[in-house]
């Protein structure tokens, strides 16, 4: 566990494992150790960079709005800093999943691969005009301690509504066995959500959703993938015929490979962590 500065904003990041080099970025409100049930299965295999976004987790709040184009930097300068100067394979999920658009667009030579982990969509996005409504509502829920009373019980229950049943059947068994997940320490998701600063990240991310979706779209117009890069859409239908139309829309416009990784929630990485190490792990390496 590190804390590296960016843009003036010291980043928490964790290090791990051997080989390529492979980024996990989570969804709107996640947290490094949402990754922790994927490293079993990669570490062998891939040097795994996680890090938290300004705001969440255990990083500095953001200095400025987050757009496509930062976080598509913000990847770029991480590895930078980690002394990673080579391609990297991109896993973005939900939210994330634009960011790790973004950067195989504007850093197409850093790019070695991307991992679309049930990432939004979206074919008309609303851009806000302002984060004034956020950063004041996070003023007045922080202002009334609703984060420290009922923040990591919040979290408890996003997570419960976005995976499987425990237990459910698993279908076939992991290609490359390792330890099953384990539950996320009490005290770790104490420390991490029942900060201000994370609830403030989560709402001004929040609030710029469509806007980094709309400068996405603009994005697949000006700057196109690099030639022949390994994309692959990693979706969690769980039942929704519109959604899994969504996210194999999604795959056709990149030109990507679609798997559904099932029975899973949207939080694929916690139900079927060997679906996303598969899927890393079959790209080819330039």
């Amino acid at each position: 566990m590190t804390f590296v500065r960016i843009g003036g904003v010291p980043h928490h990041v964790v290090t791990e494992g051997s080989g390529p080099v492979c980024v996990l970025s989570a969804g709107l409100g996640m947290s490094w150790f949402d990754w922790d049930p994927v490293v079993p299965h990669l570490a062998p295999y891939r040097t795994l960079v996680r890090f938290d976004r300004p705001g969440h987790g255990l990083s500095a709040p953001a200095a400025v709005p987050p757009t496509a184009a930062g976080e598509a930097d913000r990847i770029a300068a991480l590895l930078d800093a980690l002394g990673h100067r080579g391609p990297a394979v991109v896993v973005g999920h939900s939210i994330a999943g634009f960011h790790a658009e973004a950067f195989a667009r504007l850093h197409p030579d850093r790019a070695a691969g991307l991992v679309l982990v049930d990432s939004s969509v979206e074919e008309d996005p609303r851009p806000s005009r302002t984060t004034a409504p956020a950063r004041v509502l996070g003023a007045v829920l922080c202002a009334a301690g609703l984060p420290a009373a009922l923040g990591p019980a919040v979290r408890d229950l996003a997570v419960r509504a976005a995976t499987v049943r425990r237990g459910a059947p698993r279908p076939g068994p992991d290609p490359r066995p390792g330890p099953g997940p384990a539950p996320t320490d009490p005290a770790l998701v104490r420390r991490v959500y029942r900060t201000s600063r994370v609830l403030r990240g989560i709402l001004l991310e929040n609030a710029r959703y469509g806007a980094v979706a709309a400068e996405l779209l603009a994005l697949r117009e000006e700057r196109p993938l690099p030639p022949g890069l390994p994309v692959t859409v990693l979706a969690a239908p769980d039942g929704s015929a519109r959604w899994e139309r969504r996210q194999r829309a999604l795959a056709r416009r990149l030109g990507a490979r679609y798997e559904a990784a099932g029975p899973s929630g949207h939080l694929v990485m916690r139900d079927r962590p060997d679906a996303v190490a598969r899927a890393v792990l079959e790209q080819p390496w330039p």
